[in-house]
């Protein structure tokens, strides 16, 4: 049997909020002539505006940010260096589309190809990579989809490594601003150093960087575009401000300016509107909980991680804490165990749902406490 209770969010998290907007409502998100797209809040993971954001579709260049995702978990892991030269295939010397132009035979570093990767788009970039990192492209793909799997997500398959056109190769925009939060999360050096780059130069041949908000907006600082004739004009976009990060995913919009002005004006939608906003710090007391047969009576419960929520700016006094725990813990046990549910809620949709652990784990009480405590549980 469990317990339920309810929380005003006003006595824990509305001491520190900014004050409530008042007299003007916040418009619906912008609507486009895209096939799907996505704004998603890179920090607390919530889908801010959406339309049909698990629809399979060609992704395109897009396909190439799992080769960088994989590219950059490589070098985390030793198994290539930056500095590290590979030759360039005939094979990927041959491959068609946007191209970094590599030449056959040649010597090029990690680092180089993932410029070429991410600033040219290049196709020849993407299975040089791949065959440096997979030794080849069907192997590279077995990792893909691999990696895909375990980031959640759901709605994508590869069927190659550059985006060309391939029967059952398919993403989604929730996916794509899923990988791209990945990205961001856990390797923010390596996003920062190559995605806002804004040309690159090989070989004497300057290429410009496809993302055009990177020269528009000065908080957008990455991510890629992908066009063919299958996928229509696509763009992953992200940008900071005030410590909100936003990721917008644009996919099948018709023309090129269509999809830059669609991607901007979900950034600037959200950032005009929405407010990230700390709840509770981690291991932050939050409730406490019987223990039996321990060597505490109780036990003080927390969240493992701070946790963030995107509000929109108007809302915050609509928001409420729901924490259902359970009637007692029996010891012993450690801080990984579970110990109720919090929930935030928000006009009664759910914003987040994490699980509550103790704050300190509990040894088993003396033999005379859990005595006492096995008679008053008989009765």
């Amino acid at each position: 049997m469990k317990k339920i209770l309810y929380l005003a969010l006003a006595c824990l998290a509305l001491s520190h909020s900014p004050a409530v907007l008042a007299g003007f409502p916040i418009p619906p998100a912008p609507s486009f002539n895209a096939k799907s797209w996505v704004l998603l809040d890179a920090r607390t993971g919530q889908i801010l505006a959406q339309e049909h954001p698990n629809q399979h579709l060609a992704p395109a260049s897009l396909t190439k940010l799992m080769v960088a995702y994989i590219t950059f978990t490589a070098l985390h892991t030793g198994a290539i260096h930056l500095g590290e030269q590979f030759t360039i295939s005939p094979a990927a010397w041959r491959t068609g589309g946007s191209r970094m132009f590599l030449n056959p035979g040649s010597q090029v570093s990690v680092n180089d190809l993932l410029k070429g990767l991410i600033v040219d788009s290049g196709n020849d970039a993407a299975v040089a990579l791949s065959q440096a990192i997979a030794g080849t492209r069907g192997a590279m793909v077995g990792l893909m989809n691999r990696y895909a799997r375990k980031l959640g997500l759901h709605n994508t398959h590869y069927e190659d490594v550059d985006g060309l056109p391939a029967p059952d190769h398919y993403s989604s925009a929730l996916d794509i601003a899923r990988l791209s939060q990945a990205i961001i999360r856990q390797y923010p050096s390596d996003y920062h150093r190559y995605f806002g780059i804004k040309t690159f130069t090989w070989d004497h041949i300057t290429q410009n960087n496809r993302v055009s908000l990177l020269w528009m907006d000065p908080w957008v600082d990455g991510l890629k575009t992908g066009y063919t004739k299958q996928a229509g004009f696509c763009m992953d976009a992200s940008g900071h401000q005030g410590g909100m990060r936003l990721i917008a995913v644009v996919m099948g919009a018709p023309s090129w300016d269509a999809r830059v002005d669609d991607a901007q004006a979900l950034l600037n939608w959200g950032f005009s509107f929405f407010h990230d906003h700390r709840l509770y710090g981690a291991k932050q007391p939050l409730a406490k909980v019987s223990v039996w047969m321990g060597a505490h009576d109780e036990v003080k419960v927390g969240l493992a991680r701070s946790l963030w929520v995107s509000v929109p700016r108007l809302d915050y006094r609509s928001l409420r804490i729901r924490m259902q725990l359970p009637k007692s813990l029996t010891a012993p046990f450690g801080t990984n165990q579970p110990a109720g549910i919090l929930r935030v809620e928000l006009n009664g949709h759910l914003l987040a749902s994490r699980t509550l652990h103790p704050l300190i784990p509990v040894q088993k009480g003396s033999w005379l406490s859990r005595l006492i405590d096995s008679i008053e549980r008989a009765f």
